[in-house]
């Protein structure tokens, strides 16, 4: 390759050999991973039964509406959560009677973690 330098107002025509770079190569690429070990995590969460309102995500108690014997009615608020400063109320799938209220309030709970039994 030919360049053309210019040095002090002194122009210079300068042949410049350019090599190329061997570019590296990606190494295998495994899909599946059938024998890597996967360490066990050690977060749990209480079983919820097929009767359970389940938390939808992680945060706190902040208020428990209802009390154990309660009758209620499909999209009753049972139970508020909070989670980064904003509540997200927990309402009933259908109509019912409270069993028991596995919760406190001020509890932190996980997503996943029955909070209410109906009966």
């Amino acid at each position: 390759m030919k360049l053309k330098v210019t040095v002090n107002g002194v122009a210079y025509d300068v042949e410049v050999e350019v090599e190329e770079q061997e570019r590296p190569s990606l190494g295998a690429v495994v899909i599946g991973g059938g024998g890597a070990a996967h360490a066990p995590t050690t977060a749990s969460v209480k079983a919820a039964s097929a009767n359970s309102v389940v938390a939808p995500l992680s945060g706190v108690v902040a208020r428990i509406l209802v009390a154990e014997g309660d009758a209620i009615t499909e999209g009753q608020v049972l139970l508020v959560l909070e989670a980064m400063k904003m509540e997200t109320e927990i309402t009933a799938p259908s109509s019912g009677k409270v069993g028991s209220i596995l919760v406190g309030e001020r509890d932190s709970v996980q997503g996943g973690e029955p909070l209410i039994e109906l009966a």
